[in-house]
């Protein structure tokens, strides 16, 4: 028997494909599916089984993908019209070896959500481990507001789920979720990824609250954030996205090729370090660090409307293609060759961000001089401490919400890092606002130097 766990960076999404005797199975499988295949010819085996714990609303599933490549079966939960596969109902199981894969129906996080216990029947009909999908995590559970006004009903589901279940399991067997630490589906994910059902019951904060209503109460006061992309997720993963073997890689441009581009209606996308970004960027461009793409591209890009690339260096293209095709942004039509140095060279206008250090900031502050803090992390960042007169406007949330953003004085732009300052900056710039900073460090750099922080 084998059990490979295959993480995805930035989305922070944990899939997995077991097996024993020549036959393989994969959980939540990502869209760029050869991982898998790779895998499963070390091990001398075929993949014959798929499964989707639930529709996925932060990433395109590669079920279809890799069925295409492998001709195994898809299976899901059947309480949802998919285009594609077979629904499966609560006791179904599935013998690959002495790997024995159980449904069970799970309902909370999604109406369609199940999770899989694993068993070594080589040794014993007892569960071992159990794939939960989103619906348990590692030091936390699944968020329950996708359905507008059923939040009660779908928390509910969940705690039945988890203490009726999937606790009930056995406290030795061992916990696969589909998400780690930095997933938008939950609030409070560990950074590591094992545990077992026994630890996290006594552990996991939110299985403290064993009284179904006080669970019900709790989840339902959740803010949780929802990118504009979940939609495109939905629909990709209900019906089946296009097949990302077509897709290629795009080709570099000069500044010329580039800048024509532009004029025919490509958006730029710039994935270089805030530092880079500040320095020196195309004007009407968009910065994302490259390991923000996969979290926050979804909020400002139309997966419909061709796409351009800046990068530090031609090996970041293949990987912001990845993370882009990952959430269904597959326009990406070319590259700016060379970077800003390409463009500079060539005499094309570019722009500049100021920077301004944390102490320059606080002396501000202390002064009372007049300026806009703007505060751009979570509002669960921002209650837990922030900069006396911020102003807080989460940075997903931030072009239908410029209008609380004064034009007449100087906008500083801050975060925890300076990285998704650096996003939120990019975005006043491209809607006019003429002066605008990024505080690098932020707060961050507050931890590092003291700052006056209010709770």
């Amino acid at each position: 028997m084998f059990l490979e766990k295959i993480k995805s960076e930035g989305l922070a999404h944990l899939s997995y494909i077991v097996g024993d005797q020549g036959k393989a199975a994969v959980i939540d499988p990502r869209r760029d599916c050869q991982v898998y295949i790779d895998v499963a010819e070390q091990q001398g085996a075929r993949i014959t089984h798929i499964f989707e714990t639930h529709r996925n609303e932060d990433y395109v599933v590669g079920s279809m993908e890799l069925a295409s490549l492998t001709g195994a079966r898809i299976f899901h939960g059947k309480a949802l019209p998919f285009k594609y596969g077979t629904g499966v109902s609560e006791g179904e199981t599935f013998e690959l070896g002495s790997v024995r894969l159980k449904i069970l129906e799970t309902p909370g996080h999604t109406y369609e959500s199940i999770s899989i216990v694993l068993a070594d029947t080589s040794f014993s009909e007892d569960p071992l481990g159990v794939f939960t999908g989103d619906v348990l995590f590692i030091g936390d559970v699944g968020r329950t507001d996708f359905f507008p006004g059923k939040e009660e009903e779908t928390s509910g589901l969940l705690h039945d789920s988890i203490f009726k279940k999937l606790l009930p399991l056995g406290d030795h067997v061992h916990l696969y979720p589909s998400h780690g630490a930095g997933s938008v589906c939950g609030m409070g994910i560990a950074a590591r990824e094992f545990s077992t059902i026994g630890y996290e019951r006594k552990h996991n904060p939110i299985l403290q609250l064993t009284n179904r209503s006080h669970f019900i109460q709790h989840k339902v006061k959740e803010h949780h954030y929802r990118p504009p992309y979940f939609k495109l997720m939905e629909t990709y993963n209900l019906e089946g996205a296009p097949p990302l073997g077509s897709l290629k890689t795009p080709p570099p441009h000069n500044a010329h090729q580039f800048s024509q581009k532009m004029d025919e209606g490509m958006i730029v996308l710039d994935v270089r370090s805030a530092e880079a970004f500040a320095g020196a960027y195309v004007p009407g461009s968009l910065a994302i660090p490259l390991e923000m793409v996969p979290a926050f591209a979804g909020y400002f890009l139309n997966a419909q409307q061709d796409m351009g690339l800046i990068v530090e260096h031609q090996s970041q293209v293949k990987k912001a293609f990845t993370y882009l095709s990952r959430i269904g942004h597959d326009k990406i039509s070319a590259y700016l060759a060379s970077g800003m140095v390409e463009w500079v060279t060539k005499g094309r206008k570019y722009e500049q961000i100021p920077s301004i250090h944390v102490d320059e900031v606080v002396q501000r502050i202390t002064h009372k001089e007049n300026f806009t803090l703007l505060d751009v992390r979570s509002i669960n960042e921002f209650r837990a401490g922030h900069l006396p007169g911020a102003l807080h406007i989460y940075v997903g949330e931030l072009e239908e919400n410029l209008e609380k953003v004064p034009r007449d004085r100087i906008v500083t732009t801050f975060c925890g890092s300076g990285q998704r300052a650096i996003i939120a900056a990019s975005i006043l710039k491209k809607q006019g606002f003429e002066r605008v900073e990024n505080c690098l460090g932020s707060m961050a750099a507050c931890a590092a130097l003291g700052c006056p922080i209010l709770y």
